[in-house]
Formats: C-alpha cells, structure tokens, sequence
C-alpha cells in the first residue's frame, strides 16, 4: 500500500526552485530517505508533505489525502521530528511531553501512560524528572522522537535528526528507529546527507538542485555503477584517458572528483571491467611512464557517495554552504509576510 504519493510536486519561493518536478512513492512500512547535500530541497519536501508548506503545483498525498486540500485529516497519520531542537530546556523530559500531550488535547489518564510507555521505548524513563537542559545532545535527539511518537503515528518523519551528534549517539538513535519500524509498524521517512544513514532504508532517493537524479534499494542503486573501483589521488599531473586509458580496455570509465579548495591533490574513480588488484600494477606503471605522480592508489566498493558523484560529477559534500541557508532565509519571509497579510486581514475586518 502506498502511503505516501507525490506526482511533479514543485515548490518555488520568488526565483528559487527549491523542489524541482519530483514523483516518488512510499509504501507502508518502508524506510525511505531523501539523500542529498544542503540545499538540496530535502527539507523543503518533507515540510510539503507534513503540510507546513503549500506546495506551488503538483500532488503529494499522504494515505490518499491531499497536503493541501485536506491538511487536517493528514496530520492525523504522521509525527515530526524537525532538524532544530523544539524542547523546553527549562522543563524536565516528562513535562515536556506533558506539554505537547495537552497541546493535542490528549487525555490525562492516556496521557500519563503514553508518556511513560514512550520513554520507556527510548530508554528515558529513569531520566524524565531531570531538565532537559541537563540533557546531553542524544538524549534531547531521543525525547524529541519521543515527542514525534505521541500519538502514535502511521508515519515519522525525520528532518535531518541526527544533525551534530557524534557516531555512537547516531547510531544508537537508529538502533531505535529501526526498532520503532519493526514494533511499531511505522513508516519511516527520513533526510539525511549521511551516507552510512541512507544504507540501511530500503529506498533510497537521491535529491540535488530540487530534483530527484536516482532511486532505488541502495544495493540496486550501487550495483549501476559496478563492483568496485580503483580511487587515484595525484600530486603532479592530469589524469585522463589519453594519459593513462589508451590501450588500457579494461578501462571503462574516468571520472574526475571536485576537490574542496583546502586540497591541492586531484581525486579521480577509476572504473575498471576486472578486478581492481589486478588493473593497480597496469594503471600506476602507465601512469608513471607519463610522468604522473600519485599520492595513492586503493581498491573501493561503490557507496551512495558514488552513486551521486555518478549522476553530478561532484561529492556529496562538495557544495555551497550557504545554499542551504539562503533558502531557509527565503522560506522564513515568506512565512512572515503571509502572517503579516493575515493579521493586515484581520484588522480590516
């Protein structure tokens, strides 16, 4: 069953295409993640599809009911968890859900048990009468899943919400996630620019400029561009096909990796139709006869990384930092003046 549908969904803020013709689909039970850099328009979606922002054309629906004509019966199926902490430092963890509870005018003999059942499940019972703000960073990520589970939702969506912690604190919080989609029954959808994330849904898609570039189960999506791969960096000299390919047929492919300006080494895939420890002693004995310097040679399998290199000719990492940002500008004053013109509404009236 499809949970979630989305057809040439498109959102634009003045010249700014942040979500650029996208159609994907989410079964039931799935864990799906949008993988992209900044600015990609993973954050942009997921707000469309939690009815935050009205998309500009295109359809996205969510248990067959449309994010913009039926916002209502929507909400009633999906829980959040934004990439900014949303918590009370200045309450405890059982008074902070407390608070959205009553915010949901949830009942307070369900409530109690909710809160407690929740905590529990993110292993914070013992710690729900200490103020957040004693809380270190995996612990406030786990009370905010926490809140996003209240009322047990059908899906979770999950903007960037392993966002600066650490690996171990990462990957205990995905050891929940996984667990909450086992038990649970819950849909997971996710934005991440974390490779190691993305390996572990079920489908994966790939976003950059607000479109999506490929989809797939990541094994699928990795098996496009091969086994494995020969990864050159080079101190001296330029690494292409009539340099070092010429005669070379094992050779199928060179792709040259953007290096970011703190590296003056050239980075460059290797894509070979035969074992990789074979074509090593090939490629740095042709290599070194036209007088390139290597800095080093290894074997490696194909990530997500690669799948995005393949499609855009740059890492997933290699972007403009402020794009992001620039953005979430534009998006805040739109959500600003369309405040201001309903309070100017108001005050007509």
């Amino acid at each position: 069953m499809k949970v979630i549908e989305c057809k040439d969904l498109v959102k634009k803020f003045k010249q700014l295409v942040a979500v650029d013709h996208v159609t994907f689909d989410v079964e039931e039970g799935e864990i799906f993640s949008l993988l992209g850099p900044n600015g990609a328009g993973k954050s942009t979606t997921i707000s469309i599809l939690c009815t935050l922002f009205r998309p500009t054309s295109g359809i996205a629906k969510v248990f067959g009911y449309d994010v913009l004509s039926q916002p209502t019966k929507v909400r009633k199926y999906i829980g959040i968890v934004f990439q900014s902490i949303v918590l009370d430092d200045l309450l405890t963890g059982y008074e902070n859900l407390r608070f959205f509870a009553r915010l949901g005018n949830m009942s307070k003999d369900r409530r109690k048990q909710r809160i407690e059942d929740i905590l529990n499940l993110v292993d914070l019972l013992d710690r729900k009468d200490d103020l957040v703000r004693h809380y270190s960073g995996g612990m406030k990520r786990r009370l905010e899943i926490a809140r996003g589970l209240l009322f047990h939702p059908k899906i979770l969506f999950l903007d960037e919400a392993t966002l600066g912690l650490d690996a171990q604190n990462r990957r205990r919080i995905w050891d929940y996630i996984q667990r909450l989609n086992k038990e649970e029954e819950i849909t997971i959808f996710m934005t991440t620019h974390y490779i190691d994330e993305a390996e572990i849904c079920n489908k994966v898609a790939i976003i950059d400029h607000g479109k999506i570039i490929a989809i797939d189960h990541p094994k699928q999506l990795k098996a496009q561009i091969g086994s494995e791969y020969v990864e050159v960096k080079l101190s001296h000299g330029e690494l292409t096909k009539e340099a070092i390919g010429d005669g070379l047929d094992f050779i199928t492919d060179i792709i040259p990796i953007k290096q970011t300006s703190m590296e003056n080494t050239d980075t460059y895939r290797i894509m070979v139709s035969i074992p990789a420890e074979e074509a090593i002693p090939e490629i740095i004995s042709r290599g070194t006869m036209n007088k390139l310097k290597f800095k080093s040679v290894q074997i490696n399998k194909p990530t997500l990384e690669d799948v995005f290199i393949e499609h855009t000719g740059r890492g997933l990492r290699d972007q403009d930092e402020h794009g992001e940002e620039l953005w979430k500008i534009r998006m805040r004053n739109e959500q600003l003046s369309g405040k201001t013109r309903g309070f100017r509404h108001r005050r007509r009236r």
